[in-house]
């Protein structure tokens, strides 16, 4: 097993005239050159945790280690060897994209030469060189955040926080990003993903930690979590108009339950799925649906048949 970057034990947190815990007793482990998914709803507790990852906070009670560094007693090393692409920008907010990008790689120690040459190509590849001489409080949220996402790519630190990395982006820029930390990874970068979004996060995500009001409910693979649920195959159709005869076409498939009037669900089991697929294609047909998926069980399915309550997105 690859070494350990980030070590938390026992991580605790609880903010100042409040009794409810937004961290609560968190053990885990981030490897070396792993993507590691911090999955949860809004107010799960995920960015109070990154901040003391990051040394930004310091936690209640418990120990966090950084390359074997007490973070909690040192928290200035974290600089040395993390970027964190925070939810906001207000600290520069007053720079262009361009001073912000530059200044912050002469910050992690580059030359100003190569600060200069990453600017350029970051300011490109993320759609910025149009707007890189407005200053980043006059820019809307999207580029904003595209802005904190260059912040943290450049120096190319070996340990990459992202919190919400995709949030307020336009699907052609979101695919850019998530190939970005593909890439990053590939090269040996560690990252640390925090999302709620885990319909895109699953497809990178290569070991997944879920909390829930502040508890760490379950930590693996994203193979290995699935593999607690559920295994039942979802068959998801829309149809076009409303139909009378669904319930009882539906209900020779698997367990059949309706989500609106035209929108449906079926859970079968996975050796007559195809059956049932069959089925839907040559007994229903596709020119009566709007839409027909089939789906396998997500980290979303994991996240509420362990008891989450909320949906994560």
């Amino acid at each position: 097993m690859p070494a350990a970057v980030y070590s938390a034990k026992h991580l605790t947190k609880i903010y100042p005239g409040n009794d409810r815990k937004a961290n609560d007793d968190l053990t885990f482990e981030i490897h070396e050159g792993e993507v590691f998914g911090l999955l949860g709803p809004n107010g799960a507790g995920k960015s109070t945790l990154v901040s003391q990852l990051a040394g930004l906070l310091k936690p209640t009670s418990g120990s966090i280690r950084l390359y074997g560094i007490d973070v909690v007693a040192h928290p200035e090393a974290v600089a040395d060897y993390v970027a964190l692409q925070p939810q906001g920008s207000s600290a520069v907010g007053d720079l262009y994209p361009h001073e912000a990008i530059y200044h912050t790689g002469r910050f992690r120690g580059l030359t100003s030469a190569e600060a200069r040459r990453q600017t350029g190509a970051l300011l490109e590849e993320l759609n910025l060189a149009a707007i890189g001489r407005r200053a980043i409080n006059q820019l809307s949220g999207g580029q904003r955040k595209l802005v904190t996402l260059a912040l943290a790519f450049v120096g190319d630190r070996p340990v990459m926080i992202f919190d919400e990395p995709t949030n307020e982006l336009d699907p052609e820029i979101r695919r850019v990003v998530w190939e970005k930390l593909q890439a990053l990874n590939r090269r040996g970068t560690t990252i640390l993903l925090v999302t709620h979004n885990v319909l895109e996060a699953e497809r990178v995500i290569q070991r997944v930690g879920i909390v829930s009001q502040g508890r760490l409910m379950a930590l693996g693979t994203p193979g290995e979590l699935k593999a607690r649920v559920d295994q039942r195959v979802r068959l998801e159709l829309l149809f076009k108009t409303d139909d009378e005869t669904a319930p009882a076409m539906l209900a020779r498939l698997g367990e059949a339950r309706p989500l609106t009037r035209r929108h449906w669900t079926v859970l079968c089991h996975r050796e007559g799925a195809r059956d049932s697929i069959d089925q839907v294609l040559g007994r229903i047909g596709l020119d009566r649906l709007d839409d027909f998926r089939i789906l396998t069980p997500s980290l979303e399915d994991v996240y509420l048949q362990l008891g989450g309550g909320a949906k994560l997105a």
